[in-house]
């Protein structure tokens, strides 16, 4: 292969500027940002070098874009400036003063209180309910009622019906605990949201039934939040063993305290994301028929079919 060749395969795509000059803009940027924390704090070049431990003659390459600066001593120039390293290396070239603050406003808030603040966001900025409404996405434990329910609310729609977890096995063409032994829990994650967002986008008319672990995966449950009017179906831990065990699954073990303990703990240590759902439907003591018309309200299926007639 000749040089004139070699030159021609690194040519880039007309119009794409290639890795080299892509790097020097950044350095350029990343010089520039510094520059000008530096200068919001009236901080002197000199005062800078001895608060980061960076000698002042390279301080001075850097904030002149000639700095190839290393991930460690960028982190002591943005702990000297108070500057999050990410706001230095950040792709664009502005940033909304509202933004800095949401973000310090975020920053103070106790780790629980976040939580809210997601979920109240989605609700007030996401997308609005009217547009929901239409793919009705039921969450839960086992044993909450998801797939005799959502079957049920389904064909009273006239929506489509369709269980994650089964259009996850079709996806992978295996069964769940095939995937778990092949590609273990980050695996089954990435089918999860891939079969979500399929969904999401192939159906406007649809009720979903969910995996019970869904909402301890933050970006799918986001999806799922934001795209779909989410009803949490909650029941006492006992109820939720007793339908398990009902449908034929002995693994719970009905009568084994350590088995219930966990149960227990898990509802516990859910409850908080279960609780981002739009709405709560309580089927604990409830027959199937009681749980559906509570359902049904809930959502406002009479609203919904009135729009469809």
């Amino acid at each position: 292969m000749t040089a004139k060749t070699r030159n021609h395969d690194k040519t880039p795509a007309k119009g794409k500027p290639t890795p080299e000059v892509r790097g020097d803009q950044l350095l350029r940027e990343l010089g520039a940002r510094v520059r000008e924390a530096r200068a919001r704090r009236g901080m002197t070049r000199r005062i800078l070098a001895d608060d980061s431990g960076v000698s002042e003659r390279y301080l001075a390459q850097l904030e002149a874009g000639e700095g190839n600066i290393s991930v460690l001593r960028l982190h002591q120039i943005a702990s000297a400036l108070n500057e999050p390293v990410s706001d230095l290396l950040r792709e664009d070239n502005q940033k909304a003063v509202e933004l800095t603050l949401i973000e310090q406003f975020l920053k103070r808030l106790p780790a629980h209180r976040l939580i809210e603040v997601r979920s109240q966001l989605i609700r007030d900025f996401g997308n609005a309910r009217n547009n929901r409404m239409h793919r009705i996405a039921l969450i839960g434990l086992r044993g909450a009622g998801k797939s005799t329910l959502g079957a049920r609310l389904a064909r009273m729609l006239d929506y489509s019906f369709l269980e994650l977890d089964h259009e996850v096995e079709r996806e992978a063409g295996t069964s769940l605990n095939e995937i778990f032994l092949l590609y273990g829990q980050a695996g089954y994650r990435r089918y999860e949201r891939r079969c979500l967002e399929n969904i999401v986008e192939q159906n406007a008319n649809v009720v979903i039934a969910t995996g019970g672990s869904i909402v301890s995966e933050a970006s799918t449950y986001d999806i799922l939040l934001s795209t779909c009017l989410t009803v949490w179906l909650r029941a006492q831990p006992e109820e939720h063993m007793a339908r398990v065990v009902a449908q034929g699954d002995t693994r719970p073990m009905a009568g084994n305290q350590e088995s219930m303990d966990d149960l227990r703990r898990i509802l516990t240590g859910r409850a908080a994301l279960y609780g981002q759902a739009d709405v709560v439907v309580d089927t604990a003591g409830k027959t199937v028929e009681q749980s559906l018309a509570e359902l049904s309200k809930a959502i406002g299926a009479e609203k919904i079919l009135r729009r469809a007639s």
